[in-house]
């Protein structure tokens, strides 16, 4: 039975990046991998119809507070039946999630605990990047979100006026996801920050796949590097789209930047951001900006 590690993030933090390097990784070609293929690496957890195929049942169906009862057995059966689902190519079963790490309402982690994972590569960035990237994403001002990642009971796919491709999650806000899975004592945690994948591509990377237990070899790891480079994503989107994009967003692979807050963000908005987020960011080693807070209304903040 191979293991399985979540690559956990809260949206917009590279996560999707980095599925992409581990999928040109196992794949022995010599050129980039297609990105409508990166069928190594499982794609997210709360997809509903990996929920229905298996436990047999409708979700459309079930209250979400049911969905989330039944995902801790869900998860575990995955984690333990990997020898089937899991490429030959690929030493460990990788699943994307955007789920913070949450109990249900019997007191139980929604992900499965110890049954559902051996471990998490937790994927962060500076949240005022973060920012940028989401609004476009989803199609919201900056102002928008900004709030949204403000917002300590922000879900993704809870409405239940239709029916949704995935599963709800309960993300919290920014700082409550990052929180919930580096304070979890179920699983052991590796920290990853965008940043540094940017900076140190190759050491950041080696040491993530040191922790899943991983040796591919320095030549393997430049050469997905090379083949996720963003110019390369770029163009592989624009010749052939990317089933993952959002449908809001003319594309999926904007900018990649990591900094580009500067440009993009005013001074109350970078403020509403560091007010809110700054004991985290602080400890995941994010400096502050130089914006003065005390002439910034406080509703303005709280908004």
């Amino acid at each position: 039975m191979k293991r399985s590690f979540w690559l956990a993030s809260y949206p917009k933090s590279g996560n999707t990046w980095f599925r992409i390097l581990l999928a040109n990784l196992a794949d022995p070609g010599d050129t980039p991998i297609n990105i409508n293929m990166i069928d190594s690496t499982e794609g997210i957890a709360s997809a509903r119809w990996r929920f229905d195929d298996h436990l047999l049942i409708e979700s459309g169906l079930l209250a979400n507070d049911t969905i989330d009862q039944l995902r801790p057995a869900f998860h575990a059966y995955l984690a333990e039946r990997t020898s089937d689902d899991v490429p030959d190519k690929m030493p460990v079963r990788f699943v994307k999630t955007h789920d913070a790490y949450t109990l249900n309402t019997r007191g139980e982690p929604v992900m499965g605990g110890r049954r559902g994972g051996a471990g998490v590569l937790l994927i962060v960035r500076d949240p005022r990047d973060v920012v940028s990237s989401f609004a476009h994403h989803f199609g919201q001002s900056l102002d928008q979100a900004i709030g949204t990642m403000n917002n300590p009971r922000y879900r993704l796919a809870g409405d239940r006026s239709g029916q949704p491709p995935q599963l709800r999650q309960r993300l919290l806000d920014w700082s409550g996801f990052v929180a919930s899975w580096l304070d979890q004592r179920d699983i052991p945690v590796h920290l990853i920050r965008y940043e540094d994948l940017h900076q140190a591509p190759q050491v950041t990377l080696a040491t993530a796949l040191d922790f899943v237990g991983w040796d591919p070899g320095p030549a393997a790891i430049d050469r997905a590097i090379g083949a996720a480079a963003m110019d390369e994503l770029q163009r592989q989107e624009a010749r052939h789209g990317f089933g993952e994009g959002g449908i809001r967003a003319q594309c999926f692979f904007r900018r990649g930047l990591a900094g580009g807050w500067r440009g993009d963000l005013n001074a109350t908005q970078i403020a509403r951001i560091e007010q809110n987020h700054w004991p985290m960011m602080k400890r995941l080693g994010y400096s502050a900006s130089n914006v003065n807070y005390i002439a910034i209304p406080q509703e303005k903040i709280d908004q």
